[in-house]
């Protein structure tokens, strides 16, 4: 079950060559830079499921600040758990790709997400480790 959510960088995923499976949910709190709003086929925009636009600054993808970064963001889901309610519904139905627009694939909020849900799915409270 853990691999029904996919993660891929939102320029990956424009027009009709985007490899997404299921459904496909953009996890960003904005709309990323230079995509048409009909270039991405989309289930929806979860941009309550996205980091504060505090924490967000804060962070301003420093590698540096990832550990703390990951822990405060996960405080913020267990805040507002049902924003990530339309991702655990479509798992019911299938895999889901949650698309981001961050460069830097190994510290996006889309992983701390991504644990979020799958933590809450599997009975947990709430985010955790991850792999």
């Amino acid at each position: 079950m853990s691999d029904d959510i996919r993660l891929m960088r939102v320029y990956d995923a424009e027009g009709d060559g985007g490899p997404t499976e299921g459904r496909v949910f953009l996890v960003d709190r904005l709309w990323p830079r230079g995509v048409r709003k009909d270039a991405l086929h989309l289930d929806g925009w979860l941009k309550d499921a996205a980091p504060s636009p505090e924490l967000r600054t804060w962070f301003g993808h420093d590698p540096a600040k990832w550990q703390e970064f990951s822990a405060r963001y996960e405080q913020e889901l267990e805040g507002r758990p049902e924003a990530a309610d339309p991702i655990l519904s479509a798992l019911d139905e299938g895999p889901v790709t949650l698309l981001y627009a961050a460069k830097d694939t190994e510290h996006t909020h889309a992983l701390v997400l991504r644990d979020f849900v799958r933590s809450r799915r599997e009975g947990g409270n709430g985010g955790g480790g991850g792999d």
